[in-house]
C-alpha cells in the first residue's frame, strides 16, 4: 500500500463481529495494524498499549483495527490474556481483531508477498501499519520487523500532525514535532499571504546560503 493510495474495500470476520472496511470506517480515520501472530510477548504489549490508548485514539476521531494471519477462535482467547497482562484497559477490549487464516487480506494490503502465503511457518505479517484519513486513503505507513514493538505515542503524534496540517493546509511538522510547539511554513505561502493568515506573527531564518525557506509560528 502506497501514500495515497486508496485502501480497497474488504469484508472480514473479526472480533466484533463481520465488517465492511468503507461502511465499518465511516467518517473517520483509522489505524489498521497487523501483527505476526497471536500468543507472542510483543504483540500482548502492542494490543494492549493501543488498548489502554483507546480514549486518546477516540478524541482524535480515529478508530483502530488489528489484523493477524490467526483464526477468530484464537483471537478471542488471546484477547483474555492481553487484558489479564494490561490490567489498565478501560472495560472491554476496545478494538476488533481481523481474522485473516487465508491470508488473502495480508497479501492485498502488502502486508505479505504471494509466495509466503501457503507456508505457515513465514506466512506471518511483519509489523505493518497504516493510518487511512476518511476518505480512504494511505496517509501514512510504518513497517516494523518482528523484533521491534512499535510506539503507540508516536502514532498519536503522526495522526496529530496528519490532521493539523490537512486542517491549516499551509503548514508542515518539523523533527520531533508535538502539538503545541513550532510548525513550518510552507515555501510556497508568501510572506504578505503568511501575515494574513498567521497575524500574531511568524518567525524567519536566515540561512548562509541566503535562500529564506524557514519560517516558523507557534500561533495556529
Amino acid at each position: 500500500m502506497r501514500l495515497g493510495q486508496t485502501v480497497p474495500n474488504f469484508k472480514a470476520d473479526t472480533t466484533k463481529g463481520p465488517i465492511n472496511f468503507h461502511e465499518w470506517q465511516g467518517n473517520s480515520w483509522v489505524v489498521l495494524f497487523s501483527h505476526p501472530s497471536d500468543f507472542t510477548p510483543v504483540c500482548t504489549t502492542e494490543l494492549g498499549r493501543i488498548a489502554v490508548h483507546q480514549p486518546e485514539f477516540a478524541k482524535r476521531n480515529t478508530k483502530c483495527l488489528a489484523h493477524s494471519v490467526d483464526p477468530l477462535e484464537s483471537h478471542v482467547d488471546w484477547v483474555n490474556d492481553i487484558k489479564s497482562y494490561c490490567l489498565d484497559i478501560p472495560g472491554e477490549f476496545p478494538y476488533p481483531i481481523i481474522a485473516d487464516p487465508t491470508r488473502d487480506l495480508a497479501v492485498s494490503l502488502g502486508m505479505l508477498d504471494e509466495d509466503q502465503k501457503k507456508d505457515p511457518e513465514i506466512g506471518k505479517t511483519i509489523r505493518a501499519l497504516f493510518v487511512i484519513s476518511p476518505d480512504h486513503k494511505v496517509r501514512l505507513s510504518m513497517f516494523y520487523p518482528m523484533s521491534t514493538g512499535r510506539n503507540v505515542d508516536e502514532i498519536l503524534r503522526v495522526i496529530d500532525s496528519l490532521q493539523l496540517t490537512d486542517r491549516l493546509q499551509v503548514v508542515a511538522t518539523p523533527a520531533n514535532w508535538t502539538p503545541g510547539t513550532k510548525v513550518m511554513i510552507l515555501p510556497t505561502v508568501t510572506d504578505a499571504e503568511a501575515h494574513k493568515l498567521f497575524p500574531k506573527g511568524f518567525d524567519k531564518v536566515e540561512m548562509p546560503s541566503g535562500v529564506n525557506y524557514v519560517r516558523t509560528t507557534e500561533n495556529y
